[in-house]
Formats: structure tokens, sequence, C-alpha cells
């Protein structure tokens, strides 16, 4: 029995998890030592937390769960409330595949989450790491959950060679080798916060990190050159023009996006075409909503999507009547009720910079 206790004392996940008692991060969306996890907030997590970051989706998720407590709730909401509530957040598809999981759960499986991976990928937006990450936190099963710290601290504890992203199969595989059969949903939080808090992309703080004894790229001497990475695309470069439109109430106009593609139901002022280059004030004025006295807005708004980089031009036109142009006017001060993408609400700011409130009282 002595041994068996001093051989627990070595084993990987014996010691993260020791670490992890005593140094975990209270987020709002984990349940507590000894209570039992909420699988529907687990989801919603995991979801919000898909390429974000902790701190960008804390607010987020308090919102969510405020206005929405059940996955019954969400089913019930407005796809467009929740793409409103979403708004911000950026990958704009999950918004639309929350609201679909959110109905299949509550209306065809009684409100219940699957309790296995396999079953839990079937659902809308969910891939095999947040697949294992539900499974493994909501309900303890042994699965691995290797997200971006995850990968991280296992690229430097394996000391694995190949670059990301094509390891990625690797390293999960490697995280499976370490999930204890017991307390897995802990283990899984156990190595984000790992990665999060000490094994961090500079400067890890080694001395405090409860798997160095181990770790392969601390015995070589450097392990911020794990995990390698590939050569990074180049981000080609799109340029356009943006159109906001102010009727005599301040309101503007916006329109809403497909919803196939990219920023698929958001809304937006009007846009232009997207080419390599800025289109000269006769194509621009070409591409506007209609005729108008449009004026380009000095300088230009920049945004980074995540396989390009956009540039657009915005010009903007003061309107006396609303023309009978079909869609939505919003004033300003209730643009937090429409979902508007980030991108979106830079070229409004840079488009409305410069304007003075109507005066009171003053409708279009």
């Amino acid at each position: 029995m002595p041994q068996k206790t001093r051989r627990d004392k070595r084993n990987p996940a014996t010691k993260l998890l020791a670490w992890y008692d005593g140094h975990r991060r209270a987020l709002p969306w984990r349940a507590l030592p000894g209570e039992t996890p909420d699988p529907y907030r687990v989801w919603l997590s995991e979801i919000m937390l898909q390429q974000t970051t902790v701190a960008a989706v804390d607010k987020y998720f308090r919102k969510f769960v405020a206005r929405w407590p059940k996955v019954e709730a969400l089913a019930g909401a407005s796809l467009d409330d929740v793409r409103a509530a979403w708004a911000g957040l950026g990958y704009y598809s999950r918004a639309a595949n929350l609201h679909r999981t959110a109905g299949i759960v509550a209306r065809e499986q009684g409100g219940r989450f699957p309790r296995d991976a396999a079953a839990l990928r079937e659902l809308p937006g969910i891939g095999a790491y947040t697949a294992g990450a539900i499974a493994a936190i909501a309900f303890d099963a042994r699965e691995a959950a290797v997200d971006a710290n995850a990968e991280r601290v296992l690229a430097r504890y394996f000391a694995v060679q190949r670059p990301l992203p094509g390891s990625k199969p690797e390293l999960r595989r490697l995280a499976q080798t370490l999930v204890p059969k017991k307390r897995a949903g802990d283990f899984a939080q156990a190595l984000m916060d790992l990665g999060a808090l000490i094994c961090t992309p500079r400067r890890p703080a080694c001395t405090e990190c409860p798997w160095a004894a181990d770790c392969r790229g601390h015995a070589a001497g450097n392990p911020e050159l794990f995990p390698t990475r590939g050569a990074e695309r180049e981000r080609p470069l799109k340029r356009g023009a943006a159109f906001v439109a102010r009727d005599a109430g301040g309101a503007v106009l916006l329109v809403k996006r497909p919803e196939r593609g990219l920023l698929g139901g958001m809304f937006q002022p009007p846009l232009g075409s997207w080419d390599r280059t800025f289109p000269k004030r006769e194509k621009a004025i070409a591409q506007a909503p209609f005729a108008a006295d449009w004026k380009r807005r000095t300088g230009f708004v920049k945004h980074g999507f995540t396989h390009f980089e956009l540039e657009i031009e915005v010009w903007r036109a003061e309107l006396a009547h609303r023309n009978g142009f079909d869609g939505l006017w919003v004033h300003p001060r209730d643009f937090h009720t429409v979902a508007l993408p980030t991108v979106m609400r830079k070229i409004l700011v840079h488009g409305l910079a410069d304007v003075s409130p109507p005066p009171r009282g003053k409708k279009s």
C-alpha cells in the first residue's frame, strides 16, 4: 500500500489536481468544490470561450444567464435577441448555433444535454474539443479537453516537435493518456488554469509549476520554444465603402446581412463591394443605397478577420426624410439592442464622430 501511495503522488494527474485545489480560478460558470456542475452553464461557457478569452467572455456569460438562466429560456428567445446579446463577442455563427442547440435540447431532449462526447458532437456548433470539455466538466466523463492553453502545456510537457496546428491530434492523444478515472472535469479545468496562470506563452513560471520536474520542455532549457508553429499565412487586404445615413431625428439606417456567410444575420450600415483598392468617388457613390449628398469622412476603419484584413472608407449623408428605404432606423443610444458586430460599430462610430444631437423634439 505505501508503494502505491508514492506512485500516486508521482502521477501527473495527481500533481496537477493537488495544485488546482489550491490555485483554481474563480469563474462564474464553474461549480464550486462540492457542487454539481450545471450542464447548461458549462455548455454556454464553452461555446463562448471558443476563440475568445476568459476576460472577454465573463460579462457576456453573466448577461446571458441573467437573461436566460435555463436552456428552455434561451430556446424561447428570438434569434435576433440572442444575436444582439452576443454582439461584440465575435465569431457570430456561434450565436446561431447556440440558439439552434438550445431549441434541440429543450424541445427534443427534455432540457437534458447528452452525457457523452459522441452525442454532444451531434449538436450544432460542438466540435471535438467542446464535446470533450462539456462531457468532462459537466458529467466527469473521462475525456480530454485540449484548448489553446492546454495545447501549450502539453507541447512543452512532452516536447512535441511537430508544429501547430498539425500537432493537434497528437496533443489530444497525449492529453487522453493523462486523464484520471476520477475528477476528469477538474483535470480538464486544471490543465486550462495551468496554461493561463503558470505555463504562459512568455516567461512561464516554471518554478511554480507542479509538472516542472517531469516537463521535457523545461528540461531542454527553453520551454518557450514550444509549441512550435508553421509559417503564418499572409492575410489578404480588402477595401471598400460604408454608407452611414442619418435622419433628422438622429436615427441611422441599418440593414440585415444574409443569414449565410460572414457575419450572417447581423446588422450593418449599407456597404459597397470589397476589393483590393478603395473605390473612387464615382464608383463609391454608385454603390450607395440611394441618391443623397454623400460626403466622405476623413480616414478609414481597420478591422482584422481570421483570414483577411479589412479597411473601410465611410460616407455619411444627412437626410431630411427617410426616402422610404427598406431598413431598420436605429438611434445610436439604442445600438445595444441590435445585433451589431464589432466592425460595424467601428464604422458607425467613425461615421458619427463629429455629429451633434438633433434639436430636442425634432423627429423624421
